[in-house]
């Protein structure tokens, strides 16, 4: 098998890689068999001399690749027919403004892998930038606070060398008694709390979160079930509130009373209640001032975010009167943070990590036998035809 690596064409540009340049080389010390080649790429955070260094050959031609590997979605003027192709590609949840990129993938028969559904035989994912997200989206958050404030000033992450410059940052925050609420119990929020580990606050129940007066910054983390309850008012089961979202309704009202900074990491499904009404925004009470939206889901579940922001300017304000885009940070409007790409921000980092995890639990299956059907489960298309586990996407296809 040859492996190709791509450079990355979605706009702006992404700086993460598949794989770093010592895990190439690692990977085919292990396998005499697989070669590797890597398309130039100015963008990258690991530069093309740093692949060079490892041996690796550097070709703008992958035309003779069998398995081509990136990040983001691929252009679709530079997809090469009948080849197989991995990366976040983006259209299984029938996001429209990927459906040209599936279309051409059938045109030109290529095979679809998709890392996001690189699963076990549990549906667990095998490999995700999530806890990254978490990690970058808490950083955002109190950068956010320490611009409104005016207590402090935080170095961009994505202009830190990497996380370690980036936690060595978290020194200059200031902050005072104040609430700070984590929704989720995956991979983002535990990245999160990663990055305020260092901060040394404590971490509360929810009861005492809500109840309770402290004369020090706080953290709380909630889980689904301290945010919706069944309808039915049965006990909750978090796959049963995954499969049937719509029998729950919110309980998150209290919580936007007490909370001066939420940080959103927490998986929305449009069938379930959302956090925030727009109208709550106004009630009296209301307390949150920084809003960093990990999870970036547009319009709901949190109202007050209104689009994705960019890693070059991250924040947004929003006005709860007027319920639209203002000044991030104007003591009188909500300060948004809402990046879609965080992990970009500290892309050295997430690429390793995101690598390691190919190479130990998806590249064996790859070049040997998919026994375990890891790539099978994956696979979107092939041959110019949906495979059957994505043939609902058929409609969604035909523009339909």
């Amino acid at each position: 098998m040859k492996i190709g690596i791509l450079r990355e064409t979605k706009i702006p540009p992404d700086r993460r890689v598949p794989l770093i340049p010592s895990q190439v080389k690692r990977f085919l010390d292990h396998h005499p068999g697989v070669s590797c080649v890597v398309q130039p790429g100015p963008d990258r955070c690991f530069r093309d001399q740093e692949y060079r260094d490892e041996g690796i050959r550097l070709s703008e031609s992958l035309e003779d690749c069998d398995l081509l590997m990136g990040v983001k979605e691929v252009s679709t003027d530079t997809l090469i027919p009948e080849k197989s192709y991995m990366f976040f590609s983006h259209t299984a949840k029938k996001q429209s403004y990927n459906r040209k990129l599936l279309q051409e993938i059938i045109k030109k028969k290529i095979t679809l892998i998709d890392y996001e559904y690189l699963t076990d035989e549990n549906h667990n994912r095998l490999v995700a930038f999530g806890k990254w997200a978490g990690i970058v989206g808490a950083y955002n958050g109190l950068r956010a606070w320490g611009e409104r404030t005016g207590d402090y000033h935080l170095k961009p992450a994505h202009r830190c060398h990497d996380r370690q410059e980036m936690t060595g940052e978290l020194r200059k925050v200031k902050l005072p008694p104040i609430k700070i609420l984590i929704t989720g119990g995956g991979r983002v929020a535990h990245g999160a709390m990663e990055t305020l580990n260092p901060l040394g606050l404590k971490q509360v129940a929810p009861e005492d979160f809500l109840t309770r007066t402290y004369d020090k910054a706080v953290i709380c983390r909630l889980d689904p079930d301290h945010y919706v309850h069944r309808k039915d008012h049965g006990l909750f089961e978090l796959k049963h509130f995954f499969s049937y979202p719509d029998q729950y309704y919110s309980v998150f009202f209290p919580y936007t009373q007490v909370t001066d900074m939420l940080i959103a990491c927490h998986y929305w499904d449009p069938a379930s209640p959302v956090f925030i009404e727009p109208e709550d925004y106004l009630s009296e009470g209301f307390k949150i001032k920084v809003i960093a939206d990990v999870s970036c889901d547009i319009g709901k579940p949190i109202p007050s975010t209104l689009r994705a922001a960019t890693i070059a300017e991250p924040f947004y304000g929003y006005n709860p009167k007027t319920r639209s885009e203002d000044e991030p940070f104007s003591e009188d409007h909500i300060t948004v943070m809402a990046v879609d790409n965080l992990p970009g921000e500290l892309p050295r980092d997430s690429s390793e990590d995101f690598g390691n995890m190919l190479l130990e639990k998806v590249l064996p299956s790859l070049i040997g036998d998919d026994t375990n059907g890891i790539i099978k489960r994956a696979t979107i298309a092939a041959d110019g035809k949906l495979k059957a586990r994505f043939i609902y996407l058929q409609d969604y296809l035909e523009g339909r």
